[in-house]
C-alpha cells in the first residue's frame, strides 16, 4: 500500500474523472488522499478516498465564481480565459502549495498525482523534490510542428500559405502567452521558488509522467509529443452504472427506454450554463423533428424559461452509462469529458465550442469527421437543425465516432491510469 495524494480543481468536469482514478487506486489497496475544494470533497469520500480541503487557498464554488473572484462576474470568451488564468489558476497556486506542504507535514506522500490546472501541485513537488505525475482530465493538445497554434480552433493548413499563416499566428500567440509566462514566473516567486524555463504551454505538466484523458487519434497528426505523455482514453468509471445511478434516473426515463424515434442529447456541461447559448436554440431547432430531445442542465436547477417542447425531456443530470447507449446524436458545448464519453459510446456529435479549450475540441471533431463543428458557442437554431440533418443522414459520422470510440476503449481508462501511477511509484 502506498500513500498517494491527488489534487483536483473543484470543477465537476475535473473532479469526476480524477475521482474515478482515485477509486481505482483505493480498490487496489492504496491510501489515497485528495486535495480539492469543499464542494467536491463528498464525491471523493464516497469512493473511499480521504480529503484535504482547501484552507489557505481561496475555496470557491464553480456555480458562483464571482463570489470569490469578482473579476469573473459576467465574463465569457477570451476575457474569461484571461481572468481564469490570472485570478483562479495562477492566483491560487501559492496558497495551494501552502496547503499541500502542510498536508505532507501531517503525512508524507510517496506520490503526488495532480490535476495540471492545480498549479500548486508543481510548486509543492518542487519544494519537496517529490515524485509526481500529472493526471489530466482536460485535452492535451500541446503546440507542435505542423499544426496550427493551439487555442484558436484552427484546422491544419497546407502549402506555403498555410505555413505562413501558422508562422504569423504562432508569433502572435507566442507574444500573447509570453505575458502569462511572466505572470507564472512571478507566481513562482510568490511560492518561494526560483524561476524556471517552463513556458505557458508546459508549466502545467509534470516532466516525469503525464497521464492524459483522450487518445492520439483525437489530435491532428504529429510526431513530437514527449515520451512521458501517456493517453489512457476516457477517465470515467469504465462505463458501468454506479450503484445509485438507478435512483438518479428521472421520472420520465421510461420515455427514453420506450422511444421509437432517435434520442438526441443536448448539454452545456457544468461551467457556462446559460441555456440561451445552446440548450434553448437546440430545443427550438428540433421541436418539429421526429426525435426525443433529452436535456441535461448540469448545475442549473432553475426551470428553463418558456415552455418545453412536447418532444423534449429535462433533468439536471442523466446518468451517461444509461443514456448514451440509447443516444443517436449528442449536441454539446465541447466539454472534453462529455465528448470522450459520447465517443466511447460511438455517438457522433454536434459541437458549439465557445471559449476555453472548447473551440479546439470542436475543430478536431469536425476535422476528423466524428461530427460537425458549429464554429460558435451561440449557434442559431437553423444551424443546429441543419447540422442534425447532416449528421443523422450520413452514416460516415457515426463510423468515425465508432473508430475513435474503439481507440478510447482500447487504451484502458482508469485501470490504465492506475497502472501508470503504480509503475511511477517505483520508477
Amino acid at each position: 500500500m502506498a500513500s498517494i495524494l491527488m489534487t483536483a480543481m473543484p470543477f465537476a468536469g475535473h473532479a469526476r474523472p480524477i475521482r474515478a482514478v482515485a477509486a481505482e487506486l483505493v480498490r487496489r489497496g492504496h491510501d489515497v488522499r485528495v486535495f480539492t475544494g469543499r464542494s467536491c470533497t463528498g464525491m471523493f469520500e464516497q469512493v473511499g478516498a480521504r480529503t484535504v480541503p482547501w484552507q489557505a487557498a481561496p475555496d470557491f464554488d464553480e456555480r458562483d465564481y464571482a463570489a470569490t473572484f469578482p473579476r469573473m462576474r459576467e465574463r465569457k470568451g477570451f476575457r474569461q480565459v484571461l481572468v481564469n488564468l490570472e485570478d483562479l489558476f495562477l492566483g491560487t497556486a501559492p496558497a495551494q502549495c501552502t496547503d499541500l506542504l502542510a498536508a505532507n507535514d501531517r503525512q508524507p506522500w510517496e506520490l503526488l498525482a495532480g490535476d495540471p490546472m492545480a498549479l500548486g501541485t508543481r510548486f509543492a513537488a518542487e519544494h519537496l523534490g517529490s515524485r509526481w505525475a500529472s493526471v489530466s482530465p482536460i485535452a492535451l493538445w500541446l503546440p507542435g510542428k505542423g499544426i496550427p497554434p493551439t487555442g484558436l480552433g484552427l484546422l491544419p493548413a497546407h502549402g506555403t500559405a498555410g505555413r505562413v499563416r501558422d508562422t504569423v499566428l504562432g508569433a502572435v500567440a507566442g507574444a500573447g502567452t509570453a505575458a502569462l509566462t511572466r505572470r507564472y514566473q512571478h507566481t513562482r516567486r510568490a511560492a518561494g521558488l526560483a524561476p524556471d524555463r517552463e513556458t505557458f504551454a508546459t508549466m502545467w505538466y509534470s516532466p516525469q509522467l503525464v497521464v492524459g484523458a483522450g487518445a492520439p487519434g483525437l489530435d491532428y497528426p504529429r510526431t513530437d509529443l514527449p515520451a512521458h505523455l501517456r493517453f489512457v482514453g476516457d477517465l470515467t468509471d469504465d462505463g458501468a452504472p454506479a450503484a445509485d445511478d438507478d435512483a438518479a434516473l428521472p421520472d420520465w426515463w421510461a420515455d427514453v427506454v420506450g422511444a421509437t424515434v432517435p434520442v438526441v442529447h443536448v448539454t452545456q456541461g457544468t461551467a457556462n450554463v446559460d441555456p440561451r447559448d445552446l440548450i434553448l436554440p437546440t430545443l427550438e431547432a428540433l421541436a418539429g423533428q421526429d426525435v426525443l430531445v433529452v436535456v441535461g442542465l448540469g448545475h442549473r436547477t432553475d426551470p428553463l424559461p418558456g415552455p418545453v417542447p412536447a418532444n423534449a425531456r429535462v433533468a439536471p443530470m442523466v446518468p451517461y452509462p444509461h443514456l448514451l447507449p440509447r443516444t443517436s446524436v449528442v449536441v454539446t458545448n465541447g466539454g472534453f469529458g462529455g465528448v470522450l464519453q459520447a465517443l466511447r459510446h460511438d455517438v457522433p456529435l454536434i459541437v458549439a465550442g465557445g471559449d476555453l479549450d472548447k473551440p479546439e475540441v470542436a475543430a478536431r471533431i469536425g476535422w476528423l469527421g466524428a461530427g460537425i463543428d458549429l464554429r460558435t458557442g451561440t449557434p442559431r437554431p437553423g444551424a443546429i437543425a441543419d447540422a442534425y440533418r447532416r449528421v443523422s443522414a450520413d452514416p460516415g459520422y457515426r463510423a468515425v465516432a465508432a473508430r475513435l470510440g474503439a481507440e478510447l476503449r482500447a487504451l484502458g481508462g482508469t485501470r490504465a491510469a492506475a497502472d501508470l501511477l503504480e509503475a511511477h511509484l517505483t520508477a
